[in-house]
C-alpha cells in the first residue's frame, strides 16, 4: 500500500512540525526499548508498528511558490499530492488565495484545506473564485489534532470501487 502525500504549505516551521507529529507519529519511548531488548535477546530487529502503521507522508515548504513547484514536481514524478494544507497568511510571498491560483492551474483537483487564525478572504469568497466542486475547506488555528488526522483521511480517501479497479 502506498502512503498518501501530503504537502504543507505554511510559513511556519512550528506548524510544519505540527502536521508532520499528528500526521507521521514516529515510534514511542516504550517500543523503542522493547525492539532494543528483542534485538539483544534475540538479534533480530522487529519492525516497528508506527512506521507499518503510518499512512501518510508528508512534505512541508515555506512559500505558495514553492509548494506549487513542489505540486508541479510531483506529478511529473507520477506521485501526485492527494491534499495540500494551505495557509492564508505567508508573508513576505504569495498568500493563500495567490499560490491556490497557481495551484489549481498545475493540479486543479488537489483538495486544499485552508488553514489560518486570520484570513484575508472568507471560505466563500474562496469557492466563488475556485468553485464549489475544487473541494476547499477550511481549517482554523490552533486546530485539534484530530480533527486534522479525519481530515486527511477524509479528504485522501480513494472514491468507492477505485482499489478494486486497480485490484482486477
Amino acid at each position: 500500500m502506498s502512503k498518501r502525500r501530503i504537502l504543507v504549505i505554511d510559513d511556519s516551521e512550528d506548524i510544519h512540525k505540527d502536521f508532520k507529529r499528528i500526521l507521521c507519529p514516529g515510534p514511542s519511548q516504550d517500543w523503542e526499548e522493547l525492539a532494543r531488548l528483542e534485538e539483544a535477546l534475540f538479534g533480530v530487529t522487529p519492525p516497528s508498528s508506527s512506521t507499518s502503521s503510518q499512512i501518510f507522508e508528508v512534505d512541508t515548504v515555506f512559500q505558495g511558490r514553492d509548494g506549487v513547484a513542489k505540486v508541479r514536481e510531483a506529478m511529473a514524478e507520477g506521485r501526485p499530492y492527494a491534499l495540500v494544507f494551505l495557509d492564508y497568511r505567508m508573508p513576505p510571498g504569495w498568500n493563500g488565495f495567490e499560490t491556490l491560483r497557481h495551484l489549481r492551474k498545475v493540479s486543479p483537483t488537489v483538495p486544499v484545506v485552508l488553514c489560518s487564525a486570520f484570513s484575508d478572504y472568507s471560505l466563500e469568497d474562496m469557492r466563488r473564485e475556485f468553485g464549489e466542486g475544487h473541494r476547499l475547506t477550511e481549517l482554523r488555528k490552533p486546530f485539534n489534532k484530530n480533527e486534522v488526522y479525519e481530515l486527511a483521511l477524509a479528504l485522501t480517501e480513494e472514491p468507492q470501487g477505485a482499489s478494486s479497479a486497480k485490484q482486477g
